[in-house]
Formats: C-alpha cells, sequence, structure tokens
C-alpha cells in the first residue's frame, strides 16, 4: 500500500512539474507576443502607418509588415496555400523586413537574422538576437 502512495504522489509530481511548465511557456509566450506587438506597433507609427494598431491582431500583424516592407496587404492570403504559398509568404516576409530595416537607417542583412532560427542548436539564439534587433530597430533611431 505504501507503495501505491509513493507512485501515487510520484504521479502527482509529475503533473505538477508540468503543469508549471505550461504556465511558465504561456507566460513567457504572452510576454514575447506584447514585446513583438509594441516594437512592430512603434515601427509603424515612426514610419507613418495609418492604422499601427494592427500589430496586436494575429493575422493582420504580418499584413501590416507587408504592407510597411511596400507590398499589398493581400498578400497575406498566400498563407491559405500550403507549402508555395507559406514559402513565398515566407520570402515576402524577409524582403519586407529588410526594406523595413533600411527605413529604419539599420542594414537589411540583420533581417535574415530570424531565418537562421530554423537551424538546430542555434536556432533559439538566432531567435532571441532577432528579438533584440527588433528592439533596437523599434526604439533605437540612427
Amino acid at each position: 500500500m505504501a507503495g501505491g502512495t509513493l507512485s501515487a504522489l510520484g504521479g502527482t509530481g509529475m503533473l505538477a512539474f508540468i503543469a508549471a511548465f505550461v504556465v511558465l511557456a504561456i507566460i513567457i509566450g504572452l510576454a514575447i507576443y506584447v514585446y513583438v506587438a509594441l516594437a512592430y506597433m512603434t515601427i509603424a507609427r515612426k514610419l507613418k502607418h495609418p492604422y499601427p494598431w494592427l500589430a496586436w491582431i494575429p493575422f493582420a500583424n504580418f499584413a501590416l509588415i507587408l504592407q510597411l516592407g511596400g507590398f499589398h496587404w493581400a498578400w497575406v492570403f498566400l498563407v491559405l496555400i500550403p507549402i508555395l504559398g507559406w514559402i513565398v509568404l515566407g520570402v515576402l516576409g524577409i524582403i519586407s523586413m529588410w526594406r523595413i530595416y533600411e527605413k529604419r537607417k539599420y542594414s537589411g542583412w540583420l533581417s535574415l537574422v530570424g531565418f537562421l532560427g530554423v537551424i538546430p542548436f542555434i536556432g533559439w539564439i538566432a531567435s532571441i538576437a532577432n528579438l533584440i534587433i527588433l528592439g533596437f530597430v523599434a526604439w533605437k533611431d540612427q
């Protein structure tokens, strides 16, 4: 009977650990979402976009990025075309970020740092670097 109680407590401890991990992941995810939305909203204001609040809407924020990069917002609907549409939209996103960075007087090459996030083992470093670069582009004038 003691063994059954011990295993039940072990299962409860593991469940608590998983729940804590999920809660922490949600908090970190929300913090990153708020940071990115604030950064894009600031960039949109500095580039004089008429609707900078679009940065807070999940699907519309990419349309905002496309508009700031000189593309029509409707290109965002390429997300509905599996694989090929996603690839084209990814390329348009990189080109848009390149143009946005150059409009803010930063090197366009910095837009490629986010692309490095797909590389195993160093991807998380590239993702953090991309967030830092986005902050500089948004809040540090050159």
